[in-house]
């Protein structure tokens, strides 16, 4: 292990460590994050996220960091996609199963509310699938278009609340890649069941468990990346 992702290894462990070693500030958090989901969402995803985009640049390229790259810019778009996919949650985990009702199934609300059975894990997937054949590709859309003007603007705070060109960056995008791979094959063999089990989990770590899993695909894509 390079002194670098020594580096790195000791940040993650001083982010999570403290909850683990102190029930007041667990508890404080646990607090603080029903009080507050909105606020936790930003700084769950700013910050987990972010993390997993330096991992991804590490296996891509040998390092942490790069000029151009925008830590900061990546993890404010991170934190805003956090609070945006939390309302997704509570939308589809609310309307799924309401449809589902009106589809027939009996007490959906009450089957999502208890203990794990066949039932649950299949509406749980079924609001997984909703949602990331939905909400998913606008998603990852923007995400692009965000990340390509972060480095069009030289990784500034200043440059990513310029004008984002629209309609020339995604003119811009290679849609073969997009479709192909981001669309065919992350999201029904990733997201579709990483995402059922988020389902499958009582809602105040449901967000928390999202953003861990944006740590694990930005390993997976830097990988397939590498290999390609």
């Amino acid at each position: 292990m390079k002194q670098k992702d020594l580096v790195f290894l000791l940040i993650v462990v001083a982010l999570f460590l403290p909850f683990f070693l102190s029930d007041a500030l667990y508890r404080s958090y646990q607090s603080f994050n029903a009080a507050h989901g909105m606020v936790m969402s930003f700084l769950k995803f700013g910050i987990l996220s972010t993390l997993g985009e330096l991992l991804g640049l590490r296996i891509s390229t040998g390092r942490y960091l790069k000029p151009g790259f925008g830590i900061l810019p990546r993890a404010v778009v991170w934190g805003i996609f956090g609070m945006g996919i939390n309302m997704a949650f509570v939308v589809f985990s609310t309307g799924v199963p309401a449809f589902a009702g009106y589809l027939g199934v009996a007490h959906p609300a009450e089957l999502m509310a208890g203990p794990l059975t066949m039932e649950k894990v299949l509406l749980a997937l079924a609001i997984s699938v909703t949602m990331n054949t939905i909400f998913a590709p606008v998603f990852m859309t923007l995400h692009k278009i965000t990340d390509t003007h972060i480095l069009a603007t030289g990784g500034t705070l200043r440059g990513l609340f310029t004008p984002i060109p629209m309609g020339e960056i995604m003119q811009g995008m290679n849609w073969r890649v997009q479709w192909n791979f981001v669309f065919k094959k992350t999201i029904p063999f990733f997201w579709y069941p990483a995402h059922t089990i988020t389902f499958l989990l009582p809602e105040e770590t449901r967000v928390l468990f999202a953003a861990l899993l944006g740590v694990a695909l930005g390993v997976i894509l830097a990988v397939a990346a590498r290999k390609k």
